[in-house]
């Protein structure tokens, strides 16, 4: 009985041993799977050109340049991205993120080209090249209506006005902050319109054509006739990127042909 009964725990220890080294062979095997999905993910950070397809990093939260529609990005930036990479005879892929990530996921190579209503400064051309223009915009100072502190753009100096966070109306109002102006920041234009109505800002800078969506929407708000600033809008690619030659010579040839007009004027009504 002894002797069977040692038999018996023998094998039982052979058993777990069995056990706790194929525990281990699974653990082995789930790091070797991270260490695959990390790689995966550091592969996917480089330019997806190679494989046919672009990734173009947006805010979908601009009409009528990019906006969400029936659960997929659309607009002004979207269709046009669609025609330039039909083009050159690339899949266009569109990730949605913070307007202030755009240019760092350019310039890191996580998205291969920015559209969003994008303007052309110094500042910006540090980081990411861009293409020639594709659309001139114009700056708009949005206020309540009766409310008499903003008139002009002037009268920005002092006052607290509202932006959307890394825009070209935060950077050009930022510069007024040794007039006294007081900047309030927030991550979606809409936003700051809402902080507007609520009388927590005195005006709103912002893009034109989206200031006329956010008027349209927010009743008792309006925007001057005097505009604060023009500027020109481009797509912006990493720097020394051998696609901006291809995207400047396929966008002339759509500018040519009457494309990027026809997109434009489907979302912008002439006045």
């Amino acid at each position: 009985m002894k002797k069977f009964l040692a038999l018996f725990l023998a094998a039982v220890l052979v058993c777990s041993t069995a056990v706790m080294f194929a525990g281990c062979g699974g653990k082995t095997e789930s790091s070797s799977a991270a260490s695959d999905s990390k790689t995966s993910d550091s592969k996917s950070s480089e330019s997806t050109a190679a494989k046919g397809e672009l990734h173009m990093a947006t805010n979908a939260a601009f009409e009528p340049y990019e906006y969400q529609e029936g659960g997929k990005v659309v607009g002004i930036d979207a269709e046009l991205a669609q025609a330039l990479c039909d083009k050159l005879g690339y899949t266009l892929v569109i990730d949605d993120m913070e307007f202030d990530a755009i240019i760092t996921a350019v310039s890191s190579g996580k998205a291969d080209f920015g559209m969003a209503g994008m303007t052309v400064t110094d500042e910006r051309k540090k980081s990411v090249d861009f293409t020639d223009s594709y659309t001139t915009a114009i700056q708009a100072i949005i206020v309540n209506e009766g409310e008499t502190k903003v008139a002009k753009a002037d009268d920005l100096k002092g006052a607290t006005v509202g932006v959307q966070l890394g825009t070209t109306g935060d950077i050009y109002v930022s510069d007024m902050e040794k007039d006294g102006t007081k900047v309030e920041r927030f991550s979606k234009g809409a936003d700051a319109v809402l902080a507007l109505t609520q009388k927590k800002v005195d005006a709103v800078v912002i893009d034109n054509e989206p200031a006329k969506k956010f008027v349209e929407q927010n009743k008792g708000t309006k925007i001057l006739d005097e505009p604060f600033e023009n500027e020109d809008y481009a797509i912006c690619l990493k720097k020394g990127s051998e696609l901006t030659e291809q995207f400047n010579k396929a966008l002339a040839e759509l500018k040519a042909d009457g494309t990027v007009k026809k997109i434009i004027d489907k979302y912008i009504k002439a006045s």
